[in-house]
C-alpha cells in the first residue's frame, strides 16, 4: 500500500472558518477531518472524495467572503452617495 494520503485541507478549512465564512468553513472542517481516518482504514477512494469535498467547501468559503466584502463596500458607498444627495437637497 505505497500510496500517499491525500491532502486533507484541515488547516486551510480552519483558517477560512475563522477569517471568512463560518458555515462553509465548518463543512470544510468536517470533510477534512474524514480524510486521514478514511485513509487509515484503507478507504483510499473515500479519502480522496473527502479531500475534494473539503477543498470545495474551503473554496466556496473564500468566494463567499470576497462577495461579502465587495457587497459591503458597494453598500457603504451607496449609502454615502445617498447621504451626500440628501444633504445637497436641503
Amino acid at each position: 500500500m505505497g500510496q500517499k494520503p491525500p491532502k486533507n485541507y484541515l488547516v486551510e478549512s480552519i483558517l477560512v472558518t475563522i477569517f471568512c465564512c463560518l458555515p462553509f468553513g465548518i463543512a470544510g472542517i468536517v470533510f477534512a477531518s474524514q480524510v486521514n481516518s478514511k485513509f487509515a482504514l484503507g478507504d483510499y477512494e473515500g479519502a480522496i472524495a473527502s479531500s475534494k469535498r473539503a477543498k470545495k467547501w474551503m473554496n466556496w468559503s473564500i468566494i463567499a467572503a470576497v462577495i461579502s466584502v465587495i457587497l459591503s463596500i458597494v453598500f457603504v458607498f451607496a449609502l454615502g452617495g445617498l447621504a451626500i444627495l440628501g444633504l445637497s437637497n436641503q
